[in-house]
């Protein structure tokens, strides 16, 4: 009798086992491990398996970093940068979601920051090759750890930078007189000119005033150099991608980054 209680004892610790690996996952984990292991056959089976599961972990890890940075950007959405109580308010909670897995939690990680960065970029409407100048002039190396004040003044520079090329763009697409042809030179150079005295003329010294100027142009500015500009055409052309590329440059040459 007290065998068959062993043996019963026994049965009952199996099925706990079994029922614990199907509740946490093991279960699948293991089998998902062992499936490859049969079919490689290969002559390090604890070799095979501790790269296999390095492999599985640098994955999930990587996932979970895509969807920190995705939600991350997702609550600098939720307010537009002159609001700037809510827009700073979002950008701490953003700070906190991107730095909570991070390995010195003073920060968010190099990588995931320049990806944010890119994303946030991005979703406010850039091209890559409008954002990249920026991004490089922003971004950290991998191992690095970015600070509260960086990520902040990296985020505001970056929904600004988006909203100043839209004018841009509006600017480009009033001195075209024909939609589909190149605009004359003369009137870009005009528009370009606006847009730097905007970038230098602040309301205050603070260096995000300074950025935030360029949503400030004033359109009799505007048109007071369409006409001077009117006067000395030559018959050269600027379009689009190049009046794009030189109002970046204008605006990006005018970052200071915060170290």
């Amino acid at each position: 009798m007290a065998e068959k209680q062993v043996l019963g004892s026994g049965g009952g610790s199996r099925e706990a086992d079994r029922e614990f690996l199907t509740q946490t996952g093991l279960n699948a984990l293991l089998s998902g491990a062992l499936l490859p292991l049969l079919g490689a056959r290969p002559a390090d089976p604890l070799g095979f398996l501790a790269e296999h599961f390095t492999h599985l972990a640098e994955e999930r890890k990587a996932e979970a970093e895509r969807r920190s940075a995705s939600r991350g950007v997702w609550l600098l959405s939720l307010a537009h940068h002159s609001r700037r109580s809510a827009f700073d308010n979002n950008i701490r909670q953003s700070f906190e979601l991107l730095s909570s897995g991070a390995q010195n939690s003073a920060g968010v990680g190099g990588r995931l920051f320049t990806e944010t960065l890119q994303t946030l970029c991005s979703e406010g409407g850039l091209s890559g090759r409008t954002a990249a100048p920026l991004i490089r002039r922003l971004k950290c190396y991998d191992h690095e750890c970015v600070s509260f004040p960086l990520f902040r003044q990296a985020a505001l520079t970056c929904a600004v930078f988006a909203e100043y090329i839209r004018t841009a763009q509006c600017l480009y697409a009033a001195v075209a007189s024909v939609p589909d042809r190149p605009a004359e030179l003369s009137l870009c150079c005009a528009a370009l000119e606006t847009l730097r005295v905007a970038l230098d003329t602040p309301d205050a010294p603070d260096t995000v005033r300074l950025l935030a100027a360029s949503a400030k142009i004033a359109p009799a500015s505007v048109a007071q150099a369409m006409v001077e500009a009117k006067s000395r055409q030559d018959g050269k052309s600027m379009d689009a991608q190049e009046f794009e590329d030189e109002a970046a440059k204008l605006f990006i040459e005018r970052v200071q980054v915060v170290t």
